[in-house]
């Protein structure tokens, strides 16, 4: 995983930039360190849950925000001094964050909840501070050193650069039991030299629920066979688990192997998404797509699930390797009639049909498959907002 961060002031010289990336390393925590794990990821719930409340409470009676610091309920819950104190530090910053997002733009962003043993994610975030002494947060040839859970082991399927800065670490527990670190390093990089866009080298993207996407060219990109064959096995787990009498041993082994294989797609999902948009950024210098909001297609379509395919995240994935080479995504507005334009004469049509797939111009006469007819109109209004920014 890996970001693009806004140059900060003063921080790099002139010609670079601040860059963040994340390493994803698997955990292997001892029966201590797993007990830890876990006392920290109730502290951090419980003192989430304390906070809103005292928030909730303070504003109904004053009108005016304030959220207290975590060190207010030391003396009243003992248990909180057990834990990381940097976890619960990172609590009361995660909360102050929503807020603010939420003061900023009610509609976007939802007031914040409480958090639920049973459906929020259990995870917790420490940031590294650097001593005389050394560093709180640092890594080994097979470990994780952290505070008060000192080295915890650990499997790194690719190592840092030498000249990386640790910030923080994100540990998390999935539905399945396993454990899971989240490394933030940040480093200086030379910014990338500007990639002038050429009509020939612009792709144009039409977000598509029959395949992955449709290219202006026609290339289509669907899911790989095996993602087909894992999501064919988690229906009929489904199935199976529906017959089953609900607690028994048979429910709860099932219930593992479930969530082990929702865990595989996602990794198959990320993997093909991730590979999938490295080619494309590797390959063109600018791409064009609609700013099309995969949560009202979803609730739109009938058949499918337009969230399960990930395109949001490739959209994304897909924006941050081309900064990183200089090159542009263009997101045009989503009500942008892509579906209904000709791409030969213009012509706008009154309404589109869902179910066809081709169809033909009454102006011009020309037979238009729609999907690549849209692609390509996306392009040619890419290439316009280019044209104008330039």
């Amino acid at each position: 995983m890996v970001g693009l961060a806004r140059p900060r002031k003063n921080s790099v010289t002139d010609g670079y930039e601040v860059q963040y990336t994340t390493l994803k390393v698997r955990l292997y925590p001892d029966s201590a360190q797993a007990e830890l794990f876990e006392k920290t990821f109730g502290c951090c719930r419980y003192i989430w849950n304390q906070m809103l409340s005292d928030q909730q409470r303070f504003y109904s009676e004053t009108g005016k925000h304030f959220i207290p610091t975590p060190a207010k309920y030391k003396n009243g819950a003992p248990f909180l001094k057990e834990v990381d104190n940097q976890a619960l530090t990172q609590e009361y910053n995660k909360l102050s964050q929503a807020f603010r997002v939420f003061f900023k733009n009610p509609e976007s962003f939802g007031h914040p909840n409480f958090k639920k043993k049973k459906t929020d994610r259990n995870s917790f975030t420490a940031c590294n501070h650097e001593f005389e002494s050394g560093p709180t947060i640092y890594t080994t040839r097979d470990g994780i050193r952290m505070t008060k859970a000192g080295i915890v082991k650990a499997k790194f399927s690719r190592r840092p650069q030498a000249w990386w800065k640790l910030k923080r670490i994100t540990v998390e527990k999935t539905r399945s039991g396993k454990y899971y670190c989240y490394i933030l390093y940040e480093c200086a990089v030379k910014k990338p030299e500007p990639v002038v866009p050429r009509e020939e080298r612009t792709l144009g993207l039409k977000y598509s629920m029959r395949h992955f996407y449709v290219a202006d060219d026609g290339v289509t990109a669907d899911s790989p066979r095996w993602m087909k064959q894992s999501q064919e096995k988690l229906a009929r787990m489904q199935r199976q688990l529906s017959r089953m009498r609900y607690g028994s041993k048979n429910y709860e082994e099932m219930v593992q192997k479930y969530r082990l294989l929702h865990e595989h797609i996602a990794n198959q999902r990320r993997d093909f998404i991730h590979k999938e948009s490295r080619r494309i950024a590797n390959d063109w210098d600018a791409v064009c797509m609609r700013g099309d909001s995969i949560q009202e297609i979803s609730q739109k379509v009938t058949v499918g699930n337009a969230l399960e395919v990930g395109f949001g995240m490739f959209r994304e994935c897909l924006r941050y390797k081309l900064e990183r080479q200089g090159k542009r995504l263009v997101i045009l507005d989503r009500y942008f009639p892509s579906t209904r334009t000709c791409s030969a004469c213009g012509f706008i049509r009154d309404k589109v049909h869902d179910r066809e797939s081709t169809w033909i111009c009454p102006k011009c006469h020309v037979v238009h498959k729609k999907e690549v007819n849209a692609a390509r109109n996306i392009k040619a209004q890419g290439l316009a907002q280019l044209g104008k920014s330039a």
